[in-house]
């Protein structure tokens, strides 16, 4: 039997959500805000909120110095080709800790996990070398691929998880009629999981879009994503707030759309077989 919620506590609920939504949105709003601010009034002590003149010049100026779709390509490549390169590696793995467990299947998730504990500083000079070494220093493929290892255990364990909530006799139905290993994630697991998958890849579109760590360490100008073009605004001269402003804004503008007209399918792919 349900419980009923009284429309006091509805209402307090609702005020705590949106005050809480509000908090974790106000960063984002005064950035915004700050970037089309002249200069002085940006640095203004105390802070101006809303009664200035409103200028483009930020991203004039940002512009101007800096290609902004340069940057931008470069992260469209790499986070799409980090996201999709995991997600060839991460179904059949998660597909066999799903339906071939062995003994240690949990031990090896939580080993998987526990490698996003481990300080980012720690293996930066071992991979600097190897790039340096390769070849891959401030190039697409060599940060897809750090970007793509980066991210795997999260999302072999999104869909370890999803997996196990397809019952094991579908795909033993399919194994009857003759299905081959290749056609039973293709064909039968794959469309089943497609709204955890989905999910999967527009979460680790996010990470790997927001990662700034190794973007700024191993890539100057060829490769350089849009963190990088973010880390450029900071010069020996000082911060300039109202053009650093103005920079992230068109950093973070792409992804906030993307989450903005994702989050249904987001939100679907996340309670996916939460509710039997």
């Amino acid at each position: 039997m349900s419980r009923a919620v009284t429309p006091a506590r509805k209402t307090i609920n609702t005020v705590l959500a949106w005050t809480v939504a509000l908090i974790l949105f106000f960063p984002i709003l005064w950035t915004v805000l700050t970037s089309f601010k002249p200069e002085p009034v940006a640095v203004a002590s105390p802070p101006v909120f809303l009664n200035f003149d409103w200028t483009l010049k930020n991203y004039y100026d940002v512009e101007r110095q800096r290609d902004y779709f340069d940057y931008f390509l470069n992260s469209v490549i790499i986070s799409l080709g980090s996201t999709v390169l995991g997600l060839v590696l991460a179904v059949p793995a998660a597909w066999s800790m799903a339906f071939v467990p062995g003994r240690r299947t949990k031990d090896l998730l939580m080993w998987m996990l526990s490698t996003k504990m481990m300080p980012a500083v720690g293996v930066l000079v071992p991979i600097y070398l190897i790039f340096r070494t390769l070849g891959l220093l401030d190039s697409r493929i060599g940060l897809t691929v750090v970007l793509m290892l980066i991210n795997l255990p999260i999302i072999v364990w999104m869909l370890y998880t999803y997996f196990r909530e397809i019952p094991g006799e579908i795909l033993e139905a399919a194994r009857m009629d003759g299905a081959t290993l290749s056609s039973e994630i293709i064909y039968v697991l794959t469309p089943m999981a497609l709204p955890g998958i989905a999910s999967t890849f527009l979460l680790n579109v996010i990470l790997a879009w927001n990662e700034a760590f190794w973007t700024i360490n191993l890539t100057v100008t060829d490769a350089a994503p849009l963190t990088k073009f973010i880390a450029g605004f900071s010069s020996p001269q000082g911060l300039f707030y109202a053009k650093l402003s103005a920079a992230s804004t068109m950093a973070i503008a792409p992804i906030l759309v993307l989450g903005w007209f994702s989050q249904r399918q987001l939100v679907r792919g996340l309670t996916f077989g939460a509710v039997k």
